[in-house]
């Protein structure tokens, strides 16, 4: 075996090494075909390094989770102008904020499952063109029945697109990588939540209907979605899991990430080491074992995620207004937070994968906890900018750790539903959310609203800590068996 970097066509498919040359000094040619039952995801995971092929994929999967953000986020900075005019009560903004976690629910649990039966790549396309779809309509809608029906359908493809696409990244890329990428990628698809809020800064002060703007822009994802389906391959994971070894492709793209290492590395890749298969499942296995209580501590912690981040991203427009500032103040105020989040995901890349992802979780929660109280509790626009701010960013970096971590614990033929359960479920809490926010702020004001928020952040943190799973640096297959 040589010591120097081999080329795409020098790599043995079975064993991703150096073939050398024949005894005639012509190189040996190599045969995806004959690796049919080779373990790919052992040969990802050998794999030391991000190579040219996965930071290609980064962007593009960037790039659609920049617009996912921006129409997540594209009713809270709507909501000021909808109310004055559409003359929306604190109820209505609720209603239209909860229509959108309905649509997420579904999204979640039915992309999750139909990613698992019929390959990750198709349902992750197919949500970012309907999510494009119904955003453009948004644009066009009438009154709040028509804009919260539109709010469930775009729900729907939000979700779906975002779980399918955390579970392709933990499945794609090797284990010693895979939550700085998440969360690099999270950071990157976070631009999104300041270019919503400045888009809604600079039109909706323009005049009437100029918010339909903000929706407008969220269709642009479109565009990302004409690009996957080039460049995007299916899980290998997924295809090696469903038998589908017959195509030479998944063999020749990990030749291919192989071969990039090793001339980066200038070294052969270890050997990989190859897991006794794994026994495909039943539906009930997520309710049974130690699969239950996976199942359980990740649905929770996205419940309270839930709670905490978006009842505050949410909220914060509309609850800034119910202070005494201006629509353009408020405005102002959250597209300065809202820049909070790409330095929030980028913040866990030190510690991501270097503690377990559980602890880090904890130790961020309870700072937040002290600065939601804090924010609900200051006055002045200096302070609230800071609190605010932190909060936001400290909240971010919990959720890029979050993803991470569901998008491992669960067994690969379950992984997509599994996920979609967990997320479903933190979306199912925001429908009740939106209700309950307005309601504590009706009943109680806003300290009792940023005091609830306070209390979720921390249940989350000691859910994750009491009963999470370690996950840092193994293997899912390790994960899986546990």
């Amino acid at each position: 075996m040589t010591t120097g970097p081999s080329r795409p066509t020098d790599i043995d498919l079975e064993t991703g090494t150096d073939t050398g040359t024949d005894p005639a000094g012509s190189p040996a040619a190599p045969d995806p075909a004959s690796t049919a039952n080779t373990d790919l995801a052992a040969r990802l995971d050998r794999i030391p390094i991000a190579t040219p092929m996965h930071r290609r994929w980064v962007w593009l999967l960037g790039y659609l989770f920049i617009f996912d953000l921006v129409d997540l986020n594209s009713f809270a900075y709507a909501a000021p102008a909808l109310r004055s005019e559409w003359k929306l009560s604190i109820g209505g903004v609720g209603a239209i904020t909860s229509a959108g976690f309905v649509g997420m629910f579904l999204g979640a649990i039915a992309g999750g499952r139909l990613s698992d039966r019929l390959g990750r790549r198709p349902l992750l396309i197919g949500a970012v063109f309907f999510y494009s779809l119904f955003s453009m309509l948004s644009a066009f809608s009438t009154g709040p029945l028509m804009l919260g029906v539109l709010r469930v359908l775009t729900g729907f493809g939000l979700q779906a697109m975002t779980g399918v696409l955390l579970v392709w990244v933990s499945e794609m890329f090797p284990r010693s990588l895979r939550g700085r990428y998440q969360a690099l990628l999270l950071a990157i698809g976070l631009a999104g939540v300041p270019i919503a809020a400045w888009v809604a800064r600079l039109v909706v002060p323009l005049g009437h209907g100029a918010w339909r703007w903000i929706f407008a822009v969220g269709a642009l994802g479109a565009i990302g979605g004409v690009l996957a389906l080039r460049v995007l391959p299916e899980s290998v994971r997924w295809r090696a899991a469903h038998g589908r070894t017959d195509d030479r492709r998944e063999a020749e793209l990990v030749a291919v990430m192989e071969a990039q290492a090793e001339a980066r590395t200038g070294r052969p890749l270890p050997p990989p080491v190859i897991d006794r298969p794994v026994v495909p499942g039943r539906l009930t296995e997520l309710l049974h074992g130690t699969t239950r209580r996976k199942t359980i501590v990740a649905a929770l912690a996205c419940v309270f995620l839930i709670l905490s981040f978006y009842g505050f991203s949410s909220w914060v427009p509309t609850l800034l207004v119910e202070r005494g500032y201006t629509t353009a103040q408020s405005l102002t105020f959250s597209s300065i937070l809202a820049i909070a989040a790409v330095p929030g995901a980028l913040l866990a890349l030190p510690v991501i994968d270097r503690f377990e992802r559980k602890t880090v979780i904890f130790g961020f929660q309870i700072v937040v906890l002290v600065l939601l109280l804090l924010f609900g509790l200051v006055h002045s626009p200096v302070a609230i900018i800071v609190c605010g701010f932190g909060a936001a960013m400290l909240m971010q970096t919990g959720v890029a750790t979050l993803y991470t971590y569901i998008a491992e614990v669960f067994p690969l033929h379950l992984r997509g539903l599994g996920s979609g359960i967990a997320n479903g479920s933190g979306r199912l809490a925001g429908v009740l959310g939106g209700f309950l926010v307005a309601g504590l702020y009706s009943g109680m004001g806003q300290t009792a609203v940023y005091t609830y928020l306070a209390v979720a952040a921390l249940l989350m943190g000691l859910v994750m800590a009491l009963f999470g799973e370690r996950t840092t640096n193994r293997r899912l297959e390790e994960i899986e068996r546990e």
